[in-house]
């Protein structure tokens, strides 16, 4: 599902996210904060996206991924076209409060390219 708020959305925009948590995040100079998800129960890292305030509190309160598109300017749920579905099970702030981590339940693929991760195609550095 991809959608504006109905306030046009988008970063810096008024939100419905508890100030206690809107308060502590530093965001970057356009409102969002990168967002890793992650397999809850193997720790895989699935994909980065961005969150603004508004796509944090829509993925605390619907326990699905809200995500903000930088190239489309719409909110967009993990799933909703894919059907690879990101069930939330946990959310947390990175010491700095500048990055989400959100552990999911991944359903199918992360990638837009269809595979499981973003990070297993172009690997720079391996164990050998």
């Amino acid at each position: 599902m991809t959608s504006s708020s109905p306030t046009g959305g988008g970063p810096g925009r008024p939100s419905a996210l508890a100030p206690e948590i809107a308060d502590r995040l530093k965001r970057s100079a356009d409102g969002l904060l990168p967002a890793i998800a992650q397999q809850y129960d193997t720790g895989e890292v699935l994909m980065l996206g961005w969150m603004d305030d508004e796509a944090l509190h829509r993925t605390l309160t619907t326990g699905r991924c809200t995500y903000w598109s930088r190239s489309r300017g719409e909110y967009w749920v993990k799933g909703d076209t894919s059907g690879h579905f990101q069930w939330v099970k946990s959310v947390a702030l990175d010491c700095d409060a500048d990055t989400v981590l959100v552990k999911v339940d991944q359903v199918g693929a992360a990638c837009h390219t269809g595979t499981r991760t973003c990070f297993d195609t172009d690997v720079l550095l391996a164990d050998q």
